[in-house]
């Protein structure tokens, strides 16, 4: 009878359907919501009720765009496509706004940005781009100042949950001028990894130590990773039947061989001064800064590019591949060689990316125990011979939010609504955190990473740790990151190939990143924080002002380039990291 009844007021039913229309979305966005929260945004540092109520403040403030279809883009990585497949559509069913977020290649984000930088045309209203541009956002004036957006005009979708000092790379994305620019996304490391397994055999110790007089364990510096690579290569030679090999790397002239070096190869040995995030008055790049000006990048302009710190990083790259590596590994390209050590004969790798965590730990890896527990482990990068405590030891990747000014604002408001959506405290562990990469000093210290740490060979320990401080992005010195990047390989890859040697690679590379310099202080692009070249002087005349000073860069070249080997047990090296959360996140 009731069914009857219903189909019989037809007028009913369209003023009730009338009035759905209006009460429904706000209704259906929190149900969406709560279905995201249930299935997907857990674990979660946050609890279910906490994260509804950030959830209903994105509905509150997408609510003005709802029905918009936004563009978004970011580089090829595990956790941006995991934003791109599943978070865009967690954001779409519960805001109402379409994100079309497209993953390419890192080249392609880097060409992209740079033709919406130049033709002020609107590409994407969204970019998850790497904080190693953060000396050119802030000098071209084309990326949105956040500080200032996030308290003006962007005020009103700022999620008030968005605690910028819980993220570990804030000072990564911080101008001279103290401002935020960019809002870190994911992050990782480029770290030693070694074969625990290996280093923990008796019979290797005991060979080690007669023969170097030291014992075999994570190497503190240079010295002994080029020990340790000589002992598996040439002296244990094959395990269980496999030739081994002590190193792994790559030199193939390809754009992917620039990032074995932009990406701090040069601090590692100890070009650079003094400082962090990025030495202070010359970087890891070799370029001096005074105030917020580049002032060369040559040793004869007060730079290190050329010294003789940068020399040896290149000279023993060069000779490690040559004597320790798998003969193919001078061929290949960064993408080619990332899966060699998972095969099973490589010992050590001083140049590793912690985003290969997830595919390292693959059951039936040969690099993995039936238990699901790795043979390998990462720890701290050793140190090369000029390194004093106090520098940078190493590159931390840090893709972050970025907005242009060229973007129209009611598109700039919704991209940052997503932007911020996939960094939120709902959603910021990332299901399983994909990719393994991390954001937070909250997400850092949550209980379900201390359940997964024993199976992701050290990358939770070292990134609780304090040594966690000494990996960082490229920095502010650098005044143009697309057009000096692009030089590193070119000139790297003549000593790679043998064209050059190491000095004049690296002199070709200071000329070159000098001369790019050069015309933006002519054009004046950058205003007053462009560059503005010293006048060359003598090497003897830097070196000597250096050591006046009290900085490091440039030095001298050292007498002795190869000290005795020094390592350190890796247990007692975990064991000697805290074991709680600071009470504020003061790592950053």
């Amino acid at each position: 009878m009731m069914r009857t009844r219903v189909l019989m007021m037809t007028s009913a039913v369209a003023l009730i359907a009338a009035s759905a229309a209006v009460t429904a979305p706000a209704y259906a966005d929190e149900a969406a919501a709560k279905k995201w929260i249930d299935s997907e945004f857990q674990p979660s540092t946050l609890s279910k009720e906490d994260q509804m109520k950030e959830m209903q403040w994105f509905i509150k403030a997408a609510a003005p765009f709802k029905g918009m279809e936004i563009n978004a883009v970011s580089e090829t990585l595990t956790v941006h496509e995991y934003e791109s497949k599943t978070l865009a559509k967690a954001f779409e069913e519960i805001t109402g706004i379409k994100v079309k977020h497209d993953i390419i290649q890192e080249g392609d984000v880097v060409e992209k940005i740079q033709t919406q930088m130049q033709s002020g045309k609107n590409v994407y209203d969204g970019w998850i781009n790497d904080s190693d541009f953060i000396g050119t956002h802030f000098r071209y004036g084309q990326a949105v100042d956040l500080t200032d957006y996030m308290a003006g005009e962007g005020k009103d979708v700022t999620d008030p949950l968005l605690d910028v000092n819980d993220f570990i790379g804030k000072s990564f994305t911080t101008a001279p001028n103290g401002h935020l620019y960019q809002l870190p996304d994911q992050q990782f490391a480029n770290l030693y990894w070694f074969r625990y397994d290996w280093f923990s055999n008796p019979e290797y110790k005991t060979k080690f130590k007669a023969k170097y007089g030291y014992d075999l364990g994570v190497p503190v510096n240079w010295s002994a990773y080029e020990d340790i690579a000589e002992f598996f290569t040439n002296d244990v030679k094959e395990i269980n039947g496999t030739r081994v090999y002590g190193h792994m790397d790559y030199g193939k002239k390809d754009p992917s061989l620039g990032w074995r070096f932009t990406d701090a190869w040069l601090s590692m040995a100890g070009n650079g001064d003094k400082g962090l995030p990025n030495g202070l008055p010359v970087d890891e790049w070799g370029i001096r800064m005074e105030g917020c000006r580049p002032v060369g990048s040559s040793v004869e302009r007060g730079g290190d590019v050329n010294g003789p710190a940068s020399v040896y990083s290149i000279v023993k790259y060069l000779d490690w591949m040559k004597k320790y590596a798998p003969p193919q590994a001078q061929g290949m390209t960064f993408s080619e060689s990332g899966p060699v050590p998972s095969q099973g004969n490589i010992a050590q790798q001083i140049f590793w990316y912690t985003a290969f965590t997830a595919d390292m730990v693959k059951p039936g890896l040969p690099v993995m125990n039936a238990d699901g527990t790795p043979k390998w482990r990462m720890a701290p990068s050793p140190h090369g011979s000029y390194w004093k405590d106090g520098m940078k030891l190493g590159y931390q990747d840090v893709g972050s939010a970025t907005l242009m000014k060229s973007t129209p604002p009611d598109r700039r408001k919704a991209a940052w609504l997503y932007l911020q959506f996939i960094v939120s405290k709902s959603v910021s562990l990332k299901k399983s955190h994909v990719g393994l990469t991390f954001i937070r000093e909250s997400d850092i210290w949550d209980k379900s990473f201390t359940e997964r740490a024993p199976k992701l060979g050290g990358l939770i320990e070292f990134y609780r740790s304090p040594a966690r401080v000494q990996w960082t992005p490229t920095g502010n010195n650098v005044p143009d990151y697309p057009k000096l990047a692009q030089l590193w390989w070119q000139n790297i890859g003549d000593a790679s190939s043998g064209a050059k040697t190491p000095q004049a690679a690296m002199d070709s590379l200071a000329a070159a990143q000098d001369s790019v310099m050069e015309r933006l202080e002519k054009s004046g692009v950058q205003g007053a924080c462009g560059p503005k070249l010293n006048k060359k002087e003598t090497a003897e005349y830097w070196f000597a002002k250096s050591a006046k000073d009290g900085n490091i860069a440039p030095q001298r070249k050292l007498a002795n380039e190869k000290p005795k080997g020094e390592t350190v047990d890796y247990d007692t090296l975990i064991k000697s990291w805290p074991a709680s959360p600071p009470k504020r996140a003061s790592l950053n």
